[in-house]
């Protein structure tokens, strides 16, 4: 009776813990910002919006080669003072690390 109570908890913690390591950025830093319909030019492709959030990192100082979009985060690959790269996470928008 214990033993597939016991095996049956294992496996929904290896599930949870697994959908628990991956960053997901759903706004909860972004407080106390108003939005209005008015805009100037079309709507930016991916590529413009990449290469904006890398103009951003880059003005905070961040040593970013390139970035994408990833799960409602910015996915930004940074290089590290010894050499090599890695990837950092940041919340669009506020550009906010997020571990």
């Amino acid at each position: 009776m214990i033993r597939p109570f016991v095996t049956a908890l294992g496996f929904v913690a290896l599930l949870t813990g697994s959908t628990m390591a991956a960053p997901f950025c759903d706004g909860a830093f972004e407080s106390g910002i108003v939005e209005f319909g008015f805009s100037i030019g079309g709507k930016m492709s991916a590529e413009d919006r990449d290469n904006f959030d890398l103009m951003h990192l880059r003005q905070r100082g961040v040593d970013a080669t390139r970035v994408e979009r990833w799960n409602g985060c910015i996915r930004a690959f940074v290089r590290k003072p010894g050499g090599g790269e890695e990837m950092q996470f940041f919340e669009p928008g506020t550009y906010r690390p997020v571990y």
